[in-house]
């Protein structure tokens, strides 16, 4: 790599170490010539942006004003404050600081670049610091990255969050490359300092940091940037007491800068990388945090942060946060100059990553079309961790041919995990035998302690732990170490060498939830204890054992169904699916009782569907899909094979399908892996039940929904067809909304019977949305009759605008008393409503290609008018269709 002999210090530090030179007399002096007279065509700051402004405002103000000419401006208005000669020597200075940090900068690369390639350059998948490390750049798959949203928390369940946007097509939002997170993005006017990534548990965004602070070291991209300084949470947790400096802090992780003599940063292009957020033990106060300016200065690791983060402190360095979505309101939005958020993989880099994990095609062919045939599976693989988990249990079980009974299952595949690791710590660690049975009195105790450490965590909200929530769960701190060694795919430490203190988590939030059931069920059907309850009892004496199971399933489904965020959704799959006979078998020898009966897994299930049915309509939609995912993990599928039934046929009796059946065609068709072109909801049912349930009969808040869809930018809807809807005035006007915006791409609106009760705002809604410059409207049918003439008129207003591109309308008995509109056929047209149809025709701008007039009722004098407008040298109709009564 070769570097310039001289390197620029970036524009907004170099105005600040140049005002640094001024008296406070003659900083007011600047000030004046900034406000009345900056030089050249430069535009004059206002009195007010400036008044009790100190020399970092100053910059701040000039920047946002002049940008990258800022200097320029500084050096016309020293000229006129006869402060040339203070200009040069400034220069002089510069130039000779940035010869000597070239030296420093070469001799530091030297030996931190090839630090962090070492650091980052392999992968441990899973996070398995005691298995055989995988070459990032080998593996690395392009990970799923949006920009936009905001720093707002979002609180539902990780899973949940995944769940919704597996749900959703792929989207024509702004994609950004890793690479890419600081360029300058086209439309800003000031370039980004702080980007704030969110994602949920496990979807890549460490591996994200590491593949950007690789890429520097191998000297792939971003050269422009003369330091990347990586840290995390974690590390910095460790610290939370100690006092450091900025320079000394950096010092103290990435010692090579120390080494060759680099006690200042201004002069570089810095990037600081804080991973992990939500990890933060560090108490980020705001809003009472002493400003702090001087990065030689020692003070707490929060007010380092703060500092930082707020630009007081090194305020040319560039920073990159990631978080879980639920701590990411915890950096002020104003503190913040781009939010991206990371999706995970899309299905074709699910496809990528299990190609690139195994090299075998037929194999990895395999495991992908297993993988599509569990919804949960596949929904779940969005998430990068839970690929590596799902391909380690896959290659496991194919190894020994066990792939025609391979998992289906979000619970069996958790607990193959956990026996595959138990076998392992058996035969490499422990020297036994293949065929020793997994639960030892030792591994017994190991689970059992680690449950309790899910479990007690969870509740907690936490997914880091210290040493201290190990003790109190009576895990032994020096065998920690041993859990590191056998159980990093499942359990995590991370040695902050500085200090020697070892933080602990589970690989992802799904194992720490499995753990955390099974500890529910052990304590459970071991000792009758229910750990969900407020007050924990155990089952009374009186009680059978099989009226206890029922209630303690029962009472689970009803604590996750309270919960307003979905916290407990994974959990309870997990619970559940923990009480199927085939999963018991596997955990034969840990459990002491039998555990439950198929009896009670029938009442569980019967049970789930009765709270499906839902009479009052209180179940939203998120919680009836989760339902639907437990009956799964129980391995009933009846109600899905229910409806697959009534699918198949033509058509079906207007009462034939439950509730529940009608959740069930909701899940199916968001879970289906094909998209749907056409949905006839005809074929199902004309009932109003049936619309409501399917947001079909648009109410005002259905239509607040479609518009929703419609200003979308991912939106592909070409063509909305709502015949049979009932709408009134303000659903119209809404809908109208949502065809107007830039981004509809609306090409055919159909509808019959289309009744509006306002009949003059809803044409003056429909006219407006004909006239948009952003419609696309290309084709109108909308059966309906008795069109009064004051309703043509409205309608031909929107069809002779310049931007309508209409070119086909039709009507079949078009009665426009309290209903709206088009297809001019069964109108009874007056000779006024002809006059405004031949206005239409003979309009310059009219782009109607097809008129379909069938079963209108046309006077001579209507039939003259309207030849006179089909006549019209202006004239673009194609296609006429009628049957004249005269």
């Amino acid at each position: 790599m070769i570097y310039r002999s001289k390197m620029e210090k970036p524009s907004p530090v170099q105005l600040l170490e140049m005002l640094q030179n001024l008296g406070e007399e003659e900083l007011k002096v600047f000030h004046f010539y900034l406000q009345y007279e900056p030089g050249g065509d430069f535009t004059k700051i206002y009195k007010c942006q400036l008044e009790n402004a100190d020399r970092l405002k100053t910059v701040d103000v000039m920047v946002q004003a002049y940008s990258d000419r800022v200097m320029e401006v500084a050096q016309s208005i020293l000229g006129r404050m006869n402060k040339g000669h203070q200009w040069t020597i400034f220069q002089k200075t510069l130039t000779n600081i940035c010869f000597f940090n070239s030296d420093a900068l070469h001799k530091c690369h030297r030996k931190l670049k090839p630090a962090l390639k070492k650091k980052f350059e392999c992968v441990f998948e899973g996070i398995a610091k005691a298995g055989n490390p995988t070459l990032l750049n080998q593996i690395y798959t392009e990970l799923y990255i949006t920009e936009g949203g905001t720093a707002e928390v979002n609180d539902e369940h990780e899973v949940r969050q995944i769940e919704t946007a597996s749900r959703k097509p792929d989207r024509r939002e702004t994609t950004i490359r890793q690479e890419d997170i600081f360029k300058f993005p086209p439309g800003r006017k000031a370039p980004i300092r702080t980007v704030l990534t969110k994602g949920v548990a496990g979807i890549g965004k460490t591996v994200l940091t590491q593949k950007y602070s690789l890429d520097w070291a191998e000297e792939k991209a971003n050269q422009d940037i003369q330091f990347i300084f990586p840290f995390t949470f974690r590390e910095l947790n460790v610290l939370k007491e100690e006092k450091f400096s900025l320079v000394g802090l950096v010092h103290h992780f990435f010692t090579e800068t120390k080494e060759a003599g680099i006690c200042s940063f201004e002069d570089f292009q810095v990037v600081f990388i804080f991973d992990g957020l939500d990890e933060c033990r560090v108490p980020l106060d705001f809003h009472k945090t002493t400003i702090l300016t001087d990065p030689r200065k020692s003070t707490s690791v929060d007010v380092l942060l703060i500092n930082l983060i707020r630009g007081k402190l090194l305020p040319s360095a560039r920073l990159w946060i990631t978080t879980r979505p639920a701590a990411a309101n915890q950096i002020p939005p104003k503190c913040v100059g781009m939010v991206t958020e990371v999706r995970g993989f899309t299905d074709s880099q699910k496809e990528e990553y299990f190609r690139k994990r195994f090299r075998d095609e037929e194999q990895a062919s395999r495991i992908i079309s297993h993988i599509k045939t569990s919804r949960s599976l596949h929904i779940m693989c969005h998430i990068p961790v839970f690929c590596w988990i799902t391909a380690t249990v896959l290659e496991c079980a194919m190894k020994n041919r066990e792939s025609q009974d391979l998992p289906k299952s979000l619970t069996e595949l958790c607990l193959r995990l956990l026996l595959l690791f138990l076998k392992t710590k058996g035969t490499k660690y422990d020297g036994g035998a293949e065929t020793d049975p997994h639960w030892s009195p030792e591994n017994r105790k190991m689970i059992e302690s680690l449950g309790k450490l899910a479990f007690d965590q969870l509740q907690k909200g936490n997914l880091i732990f210290y040493e201290s929530d190990l003790t109190e769960c009576g895990i032994d701190i020096r065998a920690a170490s041993v859990y590191s060694g056998v159980f990093t795919q499942i359990f995590q430490a991370d040695e902050c060498e500085m200090f020697q203190e070892t933080v602990h988590c589970f690989v992802h939030l799904s194992v720490q939830e499995f753990l955390a059931a099974l500890h529910v069920h052990l304590t459970f059907i071991n000792s009758g204890l229910n750990l969900l309850e407020e007050q924990q009892t155990t089952s009374k004496k009186s009680e059978t054992r099989e009226s206890a199971e029922k209630h303690f399933y029962q009472s689970a489904v009803n604590k996750a169904l309270q919960s307003p965020n979905g916290h407990l959704d994974l959990f309870l799959r997990f619970l559940l699916g923990l009480s199927l006979q085939t999963n018991q078998t596997l955990l034969r020898g840990l459990l002491t009782q039998t555990g439950s009966s198929s009896q009670t897994v029938q009442e569980t299930v019967q049970y789930i569907k009765e709270t499906l049915e839902d009479k009052d309509g209180e179940l939203s939609a998120e919680k009836s899909i989760n339902l639907f995912h437990c009956l799964n993990e129980l391995n009933d599928r009846s109600l899905e094979e229910e409806i697959q039934e009534c699918m198949s046929l033509e058509s079906l009796p207007t009462d034939i399908l439950s509730p529940a059946q009608w959740s069930a065609l909701v899940f199916i068709l968001l879970s289906s892996e094909k998209d749907l072109d056409v949905f006839d909801l005809k074929k199902y049912s004309a009932s109003e039940e049936a619309l409501l349930r399917l947001l079909c009969n648009l109410s005002e808040e259905g239509c607040t929904d479609l518009l929703s869809v419609f200003s979308s930018q991912s939106c592909s809807l070409r063509e909305l067809d709502l015949s049979t809807n009932s709408l009134n005035d303000s659903a119209v006007k809404l809908l109208s909304a949502a065809v107007e915006s830039p981004r509809a791409k609306l090409n055919i609106l159909r509808s019959d019977r289309f009744v509006f009760f306002c009949l003059f705002v809803c044409l003056f809604s429909v006219s407006s949305m004909l006239s948009s410059q952003s419609s696309t409207l290309t084709e109108l049918d909308l059966s309906i009759e008795n069109v009064q003439d004051s309703g043509v008129k409205l309608l031909s207003a929107g069809l002779q605008s310049l931007n309508c591109k209409l070119n086909t309308l039709r009507s079949d008995q078009l009665t426009f008393y309290y209903l709206l509109f088009f297809r001019l056929s069964g109108c009874n047209l007056s000779e006024r409503s002809c006059e405004a149809l031949c206005s239409v025709l003979s309009a310059q701008t009219s782009s109607l290609r097809v008129l379909d007039l069938s079963n209108s009722d046309l006077q001579d004098s209507g039939v003259k008018l309207l030849s006179a407008g089909l006549k019209s040298s202006e004239c673009a109709v194609e296609t006429l269709r009628s049957e004249f009564k005269c």
